[in-house]
């Protein structure tokens, strides 16, 4: 079985939340769930990398990845498949909801990984997005403020579909 890393970063605990239950439902230990703040940059352990962001305001990554996305731009990805979940408002900031996803879509991209776990637009209630490509999602938006009775079964439907893919 590919080993599996996860990299988040959270304010408020919602990213945190989501991360931990991801790393509970595919069986990945606490060591291997890292918050960026820490500055952990151990891609090279890992055969699948897990980024975890919230979006903040009009479209910002959270505050620790502010910092951490330069360290994320200087690493070497190749051979290792990605996949990118957050957090968004999509009642309050309708306009850039889950933005972040978009932004650390935009550096990894290019770093020689596979990106797995895209997700249909279709289901979800915002006007705009930068993580939307082609009516999908570059990875999994979560709205636990005005949708959290759907967190389970999104995480859930997701956590199939890497599982095909990696």
């Amino acid at each position: 079985m590919s080993k599996i890393g996860i990299f988040y970063g959270s304010s408020t605990g919602n990213t945190k939340d989501a991360a931990v239950k991801i790393a509970e439902k595919l069986g990945v230990a606490s060591s291997d769930v890292h918050d960026v703040a820490s500055g952990v940059t151990d891609f090279e352990n890992y055969d699948v990398l897990l980024f975890g962001a919230s979006t903040w305001g009009f479209g910002d990554l959270q505050d620790d990845w502010e910092d951490y996305q330069k360290k994320l731009t200087s690493a070497n990805l190749s051979g290792k498949k990605a996949a990118i979940f957050g957090c968004g408002d999509s009642a309050a900031y309708s306009d850039s909801f889950c933005d972040a996803l978009g932004k650390i879509y935009s550096i990894i991209k290019e770093k020689g990984c596979t990106i797995i776990g895209m997700v249909d637009a279709e289901g979800y209630s915002f006007d705009a997005s930068e993580s939307v490509i082609d009516n999908k999602f570059v990875g999994l938006p979560l709205d636990v403020n005005n949708e959290d009775n759907l967190t389970e079964s999104r995480i859930n439907a997701w956590l199939d579909q890497l599982k095909k893919e990696i």
